[in-house]
């Protein structure tokens, strides 16, 4: 899939493709976006990482492509923080196009600063230990979504969602289609058209 497609992905969104998408995919549980108004969609490129060890996200980092998206989960609940400003500099230096992080970071203000777009579970300031390899390219489950290596991740302010590679393309299509409706109706909606009437729902009750 072309980058131009994961733009696409990007400007449609996650409620939207999610809805596209047959209700599927949706990464659940409370995301912190680290900056706000960011949004991103690219393949993704995952790291399992052992409990409190963040060394499988040194080893990804050198797999990394431009436009990747590191997802980066644990097998159970850390204590700790699985990235900081370092590792978020040389993701960003590798071309990501985001990180999906299934726990906590650390340097907010420096993470800010940089500018990557980051979605995390939550902020904790201990460090990680570096002992464990992990497991790099391996399809992974964040928040009940399955996510394989090269599914296409969209994140934005809504959370994010996970759209598999051999879908990829209908349901872009069909989101595109979702969000053209929905721009169309929000034109209906701002000239004083009520949603009962917009979308028939009168005598639903």
């Amino acid at each position: 899939m072309s980058l131009s497609r994961y733009a696409r992905f990007t400007t449609v969104g996650v409620a939207t493709t999610y809805g596209a998408s047959s209700r599927n995919g949706l990464v659940g549980g409370s995301l912190i976006r680290i900056i706000g108004g960011t949004r991103v969609a690219g393949p993704a490129t995952t790291a399992l990482c052992g409990v409190d060890d963040n060394l499988a996200v040194h080893r990804v980092l050198e797999t990394v492509r431009p436009g990747d998206v590191v997802v980066v989960t644990t097998p159970g609940p850390c204590s700790v923080a699985l990235v900081g400003e370092l590792l978020a500099l040389q993701a960003k230096a590798r071309g990501a196009a985001g990180l999906l992080i299934d726990g906590a970071v650390r340097d907010v203000d420096e993470l800010v600063a940089l500018g990557l777009p980051i979605w995390a579970r939550s902020i904790v300031a201990a460090g990680a230990a570096k002992d464990e390899p992990g497991a790099l390219g391996l399809p992974v489950v964040v928040g009940g979504a399955p996510i394989e290596p090269g599914d296409v991740v969209v994140l934005d302010g809504d959370g994010a969602v996970v759209v598999p590679r051999v879908r990829a393309d209908e349901v872009l299509v069909a989101a595109e289609v979702r969000r053209q409706h929905e721009l169309a109706l929000a034109v209906r909606l701002e000239a004083g058209e009520l949603t009962l009437d917009a979308m028939q729902l009168r005598g639903s009750w």
